[in-house]
């Protein structure tokens, strides 16, 4: 590997911002958000590329992808002599999809440059083998927006647990159920496909005791017309109070956790046979669960649904925090990961929010920079 001039590395920053708005449009869950720019000799963007979530295209052979169609149109200069900007190093590994190392290697790109290594798991290495087949290789240390990109990954990859999503469903006035109980349904059908969607990334489920006896949940992901999609996550039960016999979750496998504990739900997860790993996981509620897994510092991401409805006396959509004073308060962010920090969902409004781990994060935080 080799340096780079001053110049070569104003390129780089400007290539690498580029490749963090491209990754911020693929969803967060179990694999890293990774973005890819490749560029002819003189820094013109000839391709963009993004992963898209588990099993799809990682973000160098979207690039590639992209690249080669266009060039079935017009004339570009050839792979050899063109230069790939990601976001995180390049794999080394075969899992779902194969090696992105080897797919460089085989379209014959001349450079590469990326921002953050993976020393993490098998996955490292990419940089290394390029550079031993020839591949000028330079790592563009100090580029924030892309070391602060997957934060809550690296966190959840380094702490040995699954990456975390949580859903919130909530009236203007944060309540979840009237105050008769009934909760079904306080969001619209937007919102409703919208969490399906999630559902249909994530490995796991998780809901307390109280919601599976108040609202039998089935606790599957679903398509567009609501039949069940052919992969189906894992429904966990967190709780000490007895499962009805005739509870719907009943008609396919899923567990209880007889515990109030998030950290003991992580490892009974752990403890499950390897043919079904749980490397991307849902909180679905209600509000006690929820509440102790973001007291405990464990929800990587939340999706809140905003309804235009006020309840008035109901059950709030978290409780005991652990927060006696403002500055105990926790902190969230805006994510423009996966469409957007704030959307429109029919007559609802979601928020796509990432937790601070301290308050002055806040002004540093990557997203402020693609609001």
């Amino acid at each position: 590997m080799r340096a780079t001039t001053l110049e070569e590395t104003d390129r780089d920053t400007v290539l690498l911002d580029t490749a963090v708005t491209e990754a911020l449009r693929g969803p967060r869950g179990a694999n890293p958000l990774v973005g890819a720019v490749i560029t002819a000799p003189d820094g013109t963007v000839l391709a963009t590329g993004h992963h898209r979530g588990r099993g799809t295209d990682h973000a160098e052979v979207d690039a590639l992808a992209a690249y080669r169609r266009r060039a079935g149109q017009e004339s570009l200069p050839p792979l050899r002599d063109c230069t790939i900007h990601i976001t995180l190093e390049p794999c080394d590994h075969h899992g779902v999809t194969g090696p992105c190392s080897r797919a460089i290697l085989d379209a014959g790109l001349g450079a590469v440059r990326y921002a953050v290594p993976d020393p993490t798991g098998p996955d490292d290495g990419g940089a290394a083998r390029l550079a031993w087949h020839g591949v000028d290789v330079v790592q563009v240390s100090g580029h924030h927006g892309a070391a602060q990109l997957n934060r809550r990954w690296h966190r959840a990859r380094m702490e040995g647990r699954p990456f975390i999503t949580a859903h919130l469903a909530q009236s203007l006035d944060g309540r979840v159920a009237a105050a008769d109980g009934t909760s079904q349904w306080i969001t619209g059908g937007p919102s409703r496909r919208h969490a399906h969607e999630v559902r249909a990334r994530v490995d796991a489920i998780v809901v307390g005791t109280g919601t599976v006896i108040s609202d039998d949940p089935r606790l599957t992901a679903r398509d567009a017309v609501g039949a069940d999609l052919d992969r189906q996550p894992l429904p966990v039960v967190q709780g000490l109070r007895e499962i009805p016999g005739q509870a719907a979750l009943r008609r396919a496998d899923w567990l209880h956790v007889r515990t109030r504990s998030p950290q003991q739900v992580l490892q009974t997860l752990a403890d499950q046979p390897p043919q079904r790993p749980v490397r991307h996981l849902l909180i679905e509620g209600g509000p006690t669960v929820l509440s102790a897994w973001i007291a405990a510092g464990l929800v990587d991401e939340l999706f809140l649904y905003q309804a235009p409805l006020a309840l008035g006396d109901g059950a709030p959509g978290l409780t005991a925090l652990g927060v006696q004073t403002l500055t105990d308060a926790r902190h969230f962010d805006l994510d423009p990961a996966d469409g957007g920090s704030i959307r429109r969902l029919g007559r609802d409004v979601l928020l796509h929010l990432t937790p601070l781990d301290h308050p002055c994060d806040q002004e540093d935080h990557v997203h402020r920079n693609h609001l």
